[in-house]
């Protein structure tokens, strides 16, 4: 059975190439959520035509959706034919931006040197094909399995997934009994089962002056030296603590076994969208966006007050220091157990297809698993994908083909494992 099932991935090579090639053409930008509907209605009418049950669910009133930016997911179910698990296969379709450095059009879909190129490729439109084209495969290979077949499209995992498997986990898509096994297809390496992810706090720190002409900024009070003394101090006592903070998390790659901290963007003074020359004034407010990441070890309101008590302890000693700090947003960090089924069944597969044992891994950054554990508090979820990690989100992004068929092999042999069909050779 097995080997009649990999020969049929071998032949659907090209299928899978041009599958990959025809959803990076979609161009999912996130933000602010280009062609969301296009591509969901893309992989909606695929699956329809292999057999699967189509449903689609929009996420209103959540973070960007609109008319014009509907945030549409897709979600296709296959039954068995008798009673059993469910394993779900859930994939993102926005991209981020392409930003600048590309040597090829990052929605071509170019195939060069084994490689397919493009803005997606490996994060994450070239697993999604290869869940796909496992699943397909299965389909086609008429085997009887119980349980059902899962493969789920969702938007805005970029920017949090909060229009996606947020969504739809409230909704109940992601819980049991409904689903029992997930796994996501994010570019963690074909040999590597990833556990989790490192805890994520990202905030907003305002400081505040008084308004003033700028040839006399005595009789102001500029926000962004207040910032800017608030940026010493991190850089002065926070960012060297960090450093110290180690992690039994297998985390990759190894600088991020630590906790860090991205000072992600400043604003202040002159708005950023004028034009033509500035006006001369003190600036009363200045905006700094964190992103702090942290480990298992760590508690997150001991993380959040290693930045207040800075923050309070400039408050008592710089003359009219005024801030205020906002949360954007928190996710705890999340490590399935190395002997959950869903672990234990890729990591076996890893070794059929690859003939090597699995590298189990931390991703360094969240991903939709968050939202699977805490809303859905569903604890057999993975993330297993073909793409390389280092390539997301850099210009001239590809993924390997050989990769993608040798993860659709894994796919396949691990969804049988998991609904309790035997897979000898």
């Amino acid at each position: 059975m097995i080997e009649s099932l990999f020969a049929r991935i071998d032949s659907k090579r090209e299928e899978l190439v041009s599958f990959t090639q025809e959803l990076v053409r979609i161009p999912t930008i996130n933000p602010p959520g280009e062609d969301y509907a296009r591509c969901a209605e893309f992989l909606g009418q695929r699956l329809a035509k292999s057999g699967f049950s189509i449903l689609y669910e929009r996420a209103r009133d959540t973070p960007g959706d609109s008319d014009r930016y509907p945030r549409k997911n897709v979600i296709a179910r296959f039954e068995g034919k008798h009673s059993g698990p469910c394993v779900h296969f859930n994939g993102h379709l926005d991209v981020v931006v392409p930003g600048k450095g590309w040597t090829v059009d990052p929605f071509e879909g170019l195939v060069r040197d084994g490689k397919i190129y493009g803005r997606g490729t490996c994060d994450m439109k070239g697993g999604l094909s290869a869940s796909v084209i496992a699943m397909e495969a299965i389909l086609e290979e008429d085997i009887n399995f119980p349980g059902a077949i899962e493969i789920s499209g969702t938007v805005d995992e970029e920017t949090g997934g909060y229009g996606g498997v947020a969504f739809l986990a409230e909704k109940g898509f992601f819980s049991k009994p409904r689903v029992d096994h997930v796994i996501i297809p994010e570019p963690l390496n074909v040999d590597r089962v990833c556990l989790g992810h490192r805890g994520a706090w990202w905030a907003e720190v305002e400081t505040f002056g008084r308004i003033a002409h700028g040839s006399m900024p005595f009789l102001g009070d500029s926000a962004i030296r207040h910032m800017s003394a608030f940026l010493e101090l991190l850089e002065q006592k926070l960012f060297p603590a960090l450093d110290q903070k180690q992690t039994r998390m297998p985390v990759v790659p190894e600088g991020a076994r630590r906790s860090t901290l991205n000072l992600q963007a400043v604003h202040g003074g002159e708005d950023e969208s004028f034009s033509g020359m500035p006006s001369p004034l003190v600036p009363d407010s200045c905006r700094l966006i964190m992103d702090r990441r942290f480990l298992i070890e760590e508690d997150i309101m001991e993380v959040k007050a290693e930045v207040t008590d800075l923050l309070a302890e400039l408050a008592d000693s710089r003359p009219n220091f005024r801030y205020q700090i906002r949360d954007i947003m928190e996710f705890l960090p999340t490590m399935t157990d190395a002997n959950a089924p869903v672990v234990l069944a890729v990591s076996a597969s890893i070794r059929e297809v690859l003939g090597k044992t699995a590298e189990h891994v931390i991703s360094p950054g969240t991903y939709d698993q968050k939202h699977i554990a805490r809303i859905g508090h569903l604890h057999d979820c993975i993330a297993y994908g073909p793409g390389i990690l280092d390539l997301a989100h850099q210009p001239d992004e590809y993924i390997v083909i050989d990769d993608m068929v040798a993860a659709a092999k894994v796919m396949a042999a691990s969804t049988l494992k998991l609904l309790g069909v035997t897979v000898e050779s």
